[in-house]
């Protein structure tokens, strides 16, 4: 019969985007990169109340057609 070797895995540590305390990224932490749920919903609250955001301006060449005729028709210019 064969033998069955077990390999030595160290954990991977990673510092959770919230708390910064030390978590396991790996398949076992269903919260990763996250240390806790609780960490895991400040996050999501932060998106979607739009706490992030990319700093540039939006071009009107970034938004198409319909968006502009939904929003912006018929409002004037430089008033």
């Amino acid at each position: 019969m064969g033998t069955l070797m077990m390999e030595s895995v160290e954990k991977r540590l990673v510092a959770c985007p919230n708390c910064k305390n030390l978590s396991e990224f790996s398949p076992n932490n269903t919260f990763r990169p996250f240390c806790s749920e609780r960490c895991k919903l400040i996050d999501l609250g932060v998106w979607a109340s739009e706490g992030y955001s990319i700093p540039e301006e939006i071009k009107p060449s970034d938004l198409d057609d319909q968006f502009i005729a939904d929003n912006f028709i018929g409002i004037p210019i430089g008033q």
